[in-house]
């Protein structure tokens, strides 16, 4: 056997290449410095002050959306996509969606819904319950009682709009009481057996409130005792000075033992109320009079509206109607005392586009329009010696302002909309959008007074948020958009009392405009003040743009110019969709509450509670 041959060099063995690393190293470098890049973007103070003014000085301030937020976290780029917040009962209404939750100041909603056309919302506040009771039992005349059921709608509205939830109660509630039982085998006097049929009643629902229908509010939205009734805690039950049973506040427990105190009183078949039947000096806590309540007592109406009192004497029904028309008076001028400095209407782009604010002049208007009154110059009962209605100033702002004492109505158009109006077309390119337009201009201009030239979109977005939905703010003004079509119903809610108008079957805000109320608006902007052509020509504009922002966005569409027009104006569609959602919130609320109060109350005919229940919901009259 021969011997087996070996290579004799190196060079017979096969060659392994070395792996090449370069591209590699490359690649990593590249990242590496990426994320040193964007982690060590900030910079000092002075140079970016330094770099801040040149920019201004060489194009105007815009906010700009900034790369960090369109592009995926570089520190942990594959991480799991996370899902959306689950949606929450009645989020939404038409294409309106909300969030509630207590990061809605964060300045763009889709962040925390991870949806862009679903807006993140304060926690809506807790209404606190306030009862009535009314009795369908006692008979009474067809006329007598729409009167009162026309007063029942009057104080449910004005507690409504105070931030409470008035529920009306009835025989039902007082018979559901354990005392009820009791209560049947005691001689009262009927003035006293109807006092304890309300404590029942109020009772059997728990801790809360307790009002005569003919005690309203009557003060500004934020006075001492309102905000404490709003808060809705109760610990002792209480009674306040000079308004004898109009109010009472307590827990249930205090509620019912005061219940229990008075049936075994001795003075039960000659006392009139629960204050005479009582023989416990420590039941009740006794708070000073209250100043923002208004209580129109027979006392009251005797010595301070005799004209009232003497038309009850001849003709019930129409003296129930002359009290509702008076409270009604009174609580609007309540309203305007408020405001001293009267209306802004936020006007910005008012030449281009003044046909948006047709809502916001009729608002103005009629809330600026005294009612007649059955007892003209008249004072509400705890505001003796008042001012009386008396139409106020309305100013046309571009721009919001921070005095309290003028009441602001915003007007927020689509950024679409506010588009086409500036173009002064009925469509645009995206050539137009990108090439022409600035960024966010309806925010730049409407928060210029309070912000200055410098912030971008990212601040002013906060500051509107804050104005359009912060407890403190929130009351000052009303905020709508220009798309949108109110009704003078819902805005009667929101206010807390009738509004004056031409023609009461009209509910459409919009067609309430008159052509007088457009000329005063136009007319004020002086040389800029748009012909009769241009506002022709914006009504076709504005009828273009209405159309496409409320059109359903369908799978296939080549170009949606909308959402080119909304990506551009990040912050202006933050506002929009902001201002709509909570617009919307509030009227599936009211809606809401409507309805579970129908399952109580009954039917339209008032069927299941007995005659004149079902009036109480507000309807077009």
């Amino acid at each position: 056997m021969s011997a087996k041959a070996y290579p004799k060099s190196a060079s017979a063995y096969p060659q392994i290449s070395s792996p090449r690393r370069g591209p590699l190293i490359v690649f990593l470098t590249g990242v590496l410095l990426f994320v040193l890049f964007i982690s060590t973007s900030s910079v000092s103070d002075a140079s970016a002050a330094v770099r801040a003014a040149k920019d201004h000085a060489t194009r105007p301030s815009i906010s700009r959306p900034k790369l960090t937020a369109l592009l995926p976290d570089v520190r942990n780029p594959f991480r799991q996509a996370a899902h959306e917040p689950p949606v929450q009962n009645n989020s939404t209404s038409g294409e309106a969606k909300w969030y509630s939750d207590w990061k809605w100041l964060n300045p763009f909603s889709s962040t925390i819904t991870l949806d862009e056309h679903r807006s993140v919302l304060p926690p809506p506040a807790t209404r606190p319950p306030i009862y009535t009771f009314y009795d369908t039992e006692i008979e009474k005349t067809e006329e007598v009682r729409a009167a009162e059921n026309r007063l029942l709608l009057t104080w449910r509205r004005a507690w409504w709009a105070q931030g409470f939830k008035p529920v009306i109660l009835g025989r039902a509630e007082a018979m559901n009481n354990p005392h009820y039982e009791t209560l049947q085998g005691k001689e009262l006097t009927p003035a006293l057996e109807a006092e304890l049929m309300r404590w029942l009643a109020w009772g059997h629902m728990g801790s809360g409130i307790l009002a005569n229908w003919l005690l309203l509010p009557m003060g500004a939205y934020d006075d001492h005792l309102l905000s404490y009734l709003r808060r809705g805690q109760f610990p002792r039950l209480t009674r306040y000075e000079n308004l004898g049973s109009g109010l009472y506040s307590g827990d249930q427990m205090s509620i019912q033992a005061a219940i229990a105190v008075v049936l075994k009183s001795r003075k039960l078949t000659s006392a009139k109320s629960v204050l005479e039947a009582s023989s416990d000096p420590d039941m009740f806590v006794v708070d000073p009079k209250p100043s923002d309540l208004a209580f129109y007592d027979p006392e009251s109406l005797t010595t301070l509206y005799k004209p009232i009192t003497d038309t009850l004497l001849t003709n019930q029904a129409q003296g129930l109607s002359f009290l509702s028309n008076l409270i009604s008076d009174h609580l609007h001028t309540n309203f305007l005392h408020n405001y001293p400095s009267g209306f802004g209407i936020l006007s910005p782009h008012a030449f281009e586009s003044a046909v948006i604010f047709s809502q916001a002049l009729a608002i103005a208007h009629s809330l600026n329009t005294c009612a007649d009154s059955p007892v003209p110059h008249s004072c509400p009962p705890n505001i003796p010696g008042c001012n009386s209605c008396s139409p106020l100033k309305i100013t046309y702002p571009h721009s919001k302002s921070n005095d309290t004492s003028l009441f602001n109505i915003g007007t927020v158009p689509h950024p679409y909309t506010l588009a086409l109006f500036l173009a002064r077309k009925t469509e645009v390119t995206v050539a137009h959008i990108r090439r022409e337009t600035e960024r966010d201009r309806w925010l730049q201009l409407v928060t210029q007074d309070t912000l200055g030239t410098k912030l971008g979109g990212t601040d002013r977005i906060v500051s509107l948020k804050e104005e359009v939905a912060g407890e403190s703010s929130a009351a000052r003004g009303i905020w709508i958009t220009a798309e949108q079509a109110l009704q003078w119903r819902d805005l009667e809610w929101h206010f807390g009392f009738e509004l004056p108008r031409a023609d009461s079957s009209v509910q459409d805000v919009a067609v309430s405009c008159t052509n007088v109320q457009m000329k005063m608006f136009t007319s004020s902007l002086k040389a800029q003040a748009p012909t009769e052509e241009a506002l022709t020509q914006q009504k076709d504009i504005f009828a273009k743009a209405k159309q496409v922002v409320t059109k359903a966005v369908k799978a296939g569409d080549k170009v949606d110019m909308k959402e080119v027009v909304e990506a551009w104006n990040l912050a202006d569609t933050e506002a929009w969709r902001f201002v709509r959602a909570y617009e919307a919130r509030g009227r599936v609320e009211r809606t809401r509450w409507e309805e579970e109060e129908r399952m109580f109350i009954g039917g339209e005919d008032g069927e299941e509670r007995g005659e004149g229940w079902g009036r109480w919901f507000d309807r077009i009259r």
